[in-house]
């Protein structure tokens, strides 16, 4: 496959799924995180591209280069959610 944004996210998402199925590796797609604040969860939810055997945030990105404004927005996911791994992928 070719990289950069060739293909839809969606397309490198699935493929990175297959790959980790066959491997065993647990993950779930698109997970739904909600937001808590003061002890109240908001009414919204961040989807987390992959997370990995509940540990791992993969942000996933078709792009032709990783930039900072999507190495922040995963520091603030890791941050917000508590995950100590995060790697932001380019496809």
């Amino acid at each position: 496959m070719a990289n950069g944004p060739g293909l839809l996210e969606s397309t490198y998402q699935q493929c990175l799924a297959r790959e980790l199925q066959l491997n065993d590796i647990a993950f779930k797609l698109e997970h739904l995180q909600p937001v808590e604040y003061k002890g109240l969860q908001l009414d919204c939810s961040y989807r987390i591209d992959v997370l990995v055997e509940d540990e791992i945030i993969l942000e996933l990105k078709a792009v032709d280069q990783i930039k900072g404004i999507h190495e922040a927005q995963l520091l603030t996911y890791m941050k917000t959610f508590r995950h100590q791994t995060g790697i932001c992928a380019q496809f």
